[in-house]
């Protein structure tokens, strides 16, 4: 059984990483300031983790210079994988940011907009490069809605068939997020997550509401996930990362133990 993945999530605004509730934002006062992504980076890295993902929340021109320069700082530092999303639109885009060491690029929205771009990444650079993030809402009873614009915006789209889809289209890793779950540290969305997990055939990534060591063990054995993403557990020292992987160890659960 392949091992289980541990991601700390780093969401950058303006050069500093940020964390919110439910996909809170910076004009309505929603984010805490946390501290320098490098920085943050290079602890987790000694950690022990897995991979790293980097989240560029400003997604304007002036951002994407900014985030440039933190994943090419990050790589120089850290011998972990390095993803990054936000405002990744283009293939060119996808090409700026692999040539800045990142490992592999997150889109979202944009793949929504224009699913071809999934396509021709793959095409272009790998599936292994290819990462498609999805949030989802619950609205209704076994129903979970796709939303775009940083969670703001519904699409009708249903998350597990957009989930097929995207793997169809190339993508070789699901990164799910649970809109509901995000920031409340009350448990990951385990149902969508199972249910994802078992419609696609490439690793899923369980994203929103990480509070307790037996939240991400439970996604893990439960929802079928092959990773687990989290940040404020992280961030605001709850655990540290080899924390994580103690315990889910101690639980039967596969895992790279530093």
């Amino acid at each position: 059984m392949l091992a289980r993945r541990i991601i700390p999530c780093l969401d950058v605004h303006d050069g500093q990483v940020t964390r919110g509730l439910q996909f809170g934002r910076a004009e309505e006062g929603g984010l805490r300031n946390v501290g320098d992504p490098v920085e943050l980076a290079v602890r987790y890295n000694d950690q022990g983790a897995d991979e790293m993902v980097f989240f560029d929340i400003t997604a304007t021109a002036h951002g994407r210079a900014s985030m440039v320069d933190v994943i090419e700082r990050a790589a120089d530092r850290c011998f972990m994988p390095l993803t990054v999303g936000g405002g990744i639109r283009a293939v060119s885009d996808m090409g700026l940011m692999l040539r800045a060491g990142a490992d592999k690029v997150s889109i979202n929205s944009a793949a929504v907009a224009d699913p071809d771009l999934v396509r021709v990444g793959a095409e272009k650079y790998g599936s292994q490069c290819i990462v498609v993030s999805i949030d989802c809402k619950r609205t209704a009873p076994g129903r979970w809605e796709v939303f775009v614009a940083g969670g703001r915006k519904p699409t009708g789209m249903d998350a597990v068939e957009w989930a097929r889809r995207a793997v169809a289209l190339g993508a070789g890793e699901i990164v799910l997020n649970s809109i509901d779950a995000d920031g409340t540290r009350e448990g990951y969305d385990i149902e969508v997550t199972r249910r994802v997990s078992e419609s696609v055939g490439v690793p899923v990534v369980a994203s929103g509401g990480a509070g307790t060591l037996a939240h991400m063990a439970e996604v893990l054995e439960q929802g079928k996930a092959d990773a687990v993403l989290a940040a404020s557990i992280f961030h605001f020292g709850t655990y540290t990362v080899r924390d994580v992987k103690g315990y889910l160890a101690s639980r039967g659960v596969p895992v790279r133990l530093a």
